[in-house]
């Protein structure tokens, strides 16, 4: 499965009955609680990076990208927007853009 194709699921879920998905749940609550959710379990991938516990930080890892997804979906940011930035700042320094913000 790529990033796409959980961000399809994602978008799919948007219109799904709340009791049948915890991501049709989470989008119902509204993008603050996404955000909210998001900010959770990415601390929880920072405590694992800092334990050093390689099975965990991967676990949460993938629950950051799939609760990064949700959110982007919850404010109608499409994946595609995300990846054209990061291709857009592939062509300058990391120094060069953070000096540009």
């Amino acid at each position: 499965m790529t990033l796409d194709d959980l961000y399809v699921t994602i978008l799919a879920r948007k219109t799904s009955d709340p009791t049948s998905s915890w991501t049709a749940q989470l989008l119902a609550k509204g993008p603050e609680k996404c955000a909210e959710k998001f900010g959770e379990e990415a601390i929880e991938a920072i405590i694992e990076a800092v334990k050093d516990d390689k099975t965990a930080l991967t676990s949460e890892a993938a629950d950051v990208l799939y609760h990064l997804l949700v959110m982007l979906a919850a404010r109608d940011i499409p994946l595609e927007d995300v990846m054209a930035e990061l291709s857009r700042r592939q062509s300058q320094s990391g120094i060069a853009e953070k000096a540009a913000r």
